[in-house]
């Protein structure tokens, strides 16, 4: 029997930053995410909640939250070897987010690629494309680093296709996917971002569907999508436009997505995603109540907010 275990994330309450005076407070947001209906939520940002594991779990516990996972971000393509630079900084975001993580009760870890431009500026940081030494470089050092993760605190590596980054495309998400070891590490699949970057969610979940680890729920605007296409506009540009969008007004559609998954036999997070950040500090409440009350709504037995 497959259980969808929806949550929401701080993400969703406009929160990119650990610090940032346009961010809703953490309080707040936990206050919010609780009035919502939701139970599950993830870290977001290292630093944004608390980083001492008794008072995270002192204010998870106070409003009957739990912690699905944590979130960090990699540039494995620009390792050449275990112990160098770029392995080194990635493992210590890693252990800083897998150790508090697991220290709440947390079984995974998202793990996103950075984004070759700027999303905010626009400003090309490197080339688009990966050279296949670079793509053995990302995978090997991800299925390194998914192993460190689990057999050091007990946390799995979800990978998460990011816009502007160099998995995004359905095309590198397989690329991706053929290059990891599922023991290892699996695909938290973003539906806004397959579908940002023009992919197919359904055929990715049928394609792999031993692959499909965690999942995040989000929808795009197919108006600002065609636009940002047009025009190449970055990703944090796009997002200012509304291209994340409350569902049920957006691509993919939810319930056959949802039913798809249904047919897998697992018990796998959900959990609700919408970019918005920056966003005014009275928005993203009704939002999620509407976004919860619709998924609750889309007839996929499967799905608990539990």
């Amino acid at each position: 029997m497959t259980t969808i275990r929806v949550g929401s994330a701080p993400d969703s309450w406009g929160v990119w930053f650990p610090d940032d005076p346009q961010q809703t407070p953490y309080t707040r947001f936990l206050d919010e995410v609780a009035a919502s209906g939701y139970e599950w939520i993830e870290l977001g940002p290292y630093g944004y909640l608390p980083t001492d594991p008794a008072q995270l779990s002192d204010e998870l516990a106070a409003r009957g939250l739990k912690l699905s996972a944590g979130t960090v971000f990699e540039h494995l393509h620009q390792s050449t070897s275990r112990g160098d630079d770029a392995w080194n900084s990635v493992w210590k975001q890693i252990e800083d987010v897998a150790k508090l993580t697991a220290a709440v009760g947390g079984k995974h870890v998202v793990v996103i690629p950075e984004m070759w431009r700027d999303p905010a500026t626009g400003e090309v940081l490197e080339n688009r494309d990966l050279t296949p030494d670079q793509w053995a470089a990302k995978t090997g050092g991800m299925n390194e680093l998914g192993k460190a993760m689990f057999e050091t605190y007990g946390v799995r590596a979800q990978y998460h296709p990011h816009a502007d980054s160099h998995v995004d495309t359905e095309e590198n998400v397989y690329r991706f996917l053929d290059g990891t070891d599922g023991a290892h590490v699996n695909l938290c699949l973003d539906t806004g971002h397959i579908s940002y970057c023009g992919g197919d969610n359904i055929a990715i979940i049928r394609r792999a569907p031993e692959r499909i680890g965690y999942l995040h729920l989000k929808q795009v605007d197919p108006e600002v999508r065609a636009k940002v296409e047009a025009e190449d506009l970055p990703f944090g540009e796009a997002v200012k436009l509304g291209a994340m969008i409350e569902p049920p007004h957006g691509i993919p559609d939810m319930p056959p997505l949802l039913a798809e998954v249904e047919k897998l036999g697992i018990d796998v997070f959900a959990i609700v995603e919408q970019d918005m950040y920056p966003c005014e500090v009275d928005a993203p409440l009704p939002i999620a109540q509407r976004t919860r009350n619709y998924l609750g709504s889309c007839g996929v037995p499967s799905v608990t907010f539990r």
